[in-house]
């Protein structure tokens, strides 16, 4: 082994295991030939500390032995790249940046060039490493393209904003109670959040009109007859984390008409959101 080769390989091991210091609850996301999808970009800015665009210097494969966890069709690569912007996150960052990613092969288990290619990348800072990351997900990096950056730009914003939704995490409580006219009533959705801050869905009946509905992720009244519009934040966090259906127990409307009404108001709500699409699982 030359001299010269031992600090790259030094850097690698330990690369390698900052890698793999990813928490359990983090979600594998892979390649596939489809454009990713708002929920998909969403998850991953969700998820890290820092978003950087970066530009790919060098890229330097990793033993499969040396990867534990390498699926199938996929090579490990060690990556240096040049710091272009932090898009968000307060993590100091030089001039270069150093990660591994894993990145599908070709039939000839080739990796794509991704030498001069601006990419995103999802991570957090490596503690006691500066300019070293640890990419949220295997395979957290994505090419940047004009379209790509204005709407991951706009998640960004959304996300760190004074009024971004908090994150659902189920349901609590629902209940349908109905008015004084026939065909009048209303439902109430109570959600349960991250964080422990308020979240609602109300629905809302009126003779001759169909049911509307709207949220609130405060202790004010839902904005009925404007709900969110798809692929906003708010509308993630409802659509890709309400359950698709309440839990036994949370239903605690007044006689059988009445149970059925909010189950069916909870359906209703579901369909007019849609489905949480994602391309990258």
């Amino acid at each position: 082994m030359s001299p010269k080769s031992k600090p790259v390989l030094a850097i690698l091991a330990g690369a390698t295991l900052a890698f793999h210091a990813l928490p359990a609850h983090a979600q594998t996301v892979g390649e596939t030939s489809s454009q990713p999808t708002y929920a998909d970009i969403a998850d991953l800015a969700d998820s890290a500390g820092v978003v950087v665009l970066a530009q790919v210097k060098k890229m330097l494969r990793v033993e499969d032995e040396r990867a534990p966890g390498l699926r199938p069709g996929y090579g490990r690569f060690y990556i240096e790249a040049e710091t272009k912007s932090l898009l968000t996150g307060s993590a100091p960052l030089g001039e270069s940046v150093k990660y591994l990613v894993d990145v599908p092969l070709d039939s000839r288990g080739k990796p794509p060039k991704l030498k001069k290619t601006d990419v995103f990348l999802f991570a957090r800072a490596v503690p006691g490493r500066p300019g070293e990351l640890q990419l949220v997900t295997p395979t957290a990096q994505r090419p940047w393209s004009e379209a790509g950056e204005a709407r991951l730009r706009g998640i960004l914003k959304s996300l760190v904003s004074s009024d971004a939704p908090a994150e659902v995490t189920g349901v609590r409580e629902l209940f349908y109670v109905p008015g004084n006219l026939a065909g009048q009533g209303e439902t109430q959705i109570f959600l349960t959040t991250k964080d422990g801050s308020a979240a609602s869905i109300t629905v809302r009946h009126q003779p001759g009109s169909p049911p509307a509905w709207g949220v609130s992720f405060s202790e004010l009244v839902a904005d009925v007859g404007n709900p969110p519009q798809r692929d906003t934040l708010t509308w993630y966090r409802l659509a890709c984390f309400l359950p698709n259906s309440p839990p036994p127990g949370v239903n605690v409307s007044e006689g059988y008409s009445a149970k059925q009404q909010a189950e069916a108001d909870y359906r209703m709500v579901l369909g007019e959101l849609g489905v949480c699409e994602r391309h990258m699982s």
